[in-house]
């Protein structure tokens, strides 16, 4: 990767991280919590999601950590909002495979700037504060399936 895309998804992983889309949680009936911690690092993340007709109406999210876990908990709430489940949840692995530096299969023209965490690979330490909101809204979503 040149020094000049590396500088890019920088920049874009440090707007996300100083402004937070979809930030700060709802207390409404119709969303669901899952709070997930990463003790190894101190992350610490809160996802809300809001699923209407098998569709991801809202994700919002709330957490304390490093620019990576926090920036990606952004990128993450902006990707996946409007998605059917299943779409929603493809995305989701799609990123995993990014930020462990695999091949991505499929379509890949909705993950947004979820591409720039691909340098994460280079840093396995790391990929744990690229996926923990992810994972988070996977177990959301699992949860919501099974009525929790």
């Amino acid at each position: 990767m040149s020094s000049n895309l590396q500088n890019l998804y920088r920049q874009v992983i440090m707007d996300h991280y100083k402004n937070p889309r979809n930030k700060g949680l709802i207390s409404d009936a119709g969303y669901h919590d899952v709070h997930l911690r990463n003790p190894t690092c101190g992350d610490d993340v809160t996802i809300s999601i809001k699923m209407d007709d098998d569709v991801i109406k809202d994700i919002r999210h709330e957490g304390t950590g490093c620019a990576i876990c926090c920036s990606s908990a952004s990128v993450m709430s902006e990707t996946l909002v409007e998605k059917e489940v299943g779409d929603a949840v493809r995305l989701a692995h799609q990123f995993y495979d990014i930020v462990k530096g695999e091949e991505v299969l499929g379509d890949v023209e909705d993950m947004g700037d979820a591409f720039v965490y691909q340098g994460v690979s280079q840093f396995p330490a790391r990929i744990k504060c690229a996926t923990i909101a992810w994972k988070a809204f996977e177990q959301g979503i699992s949860e919501l399936k099974e009525g929790k």
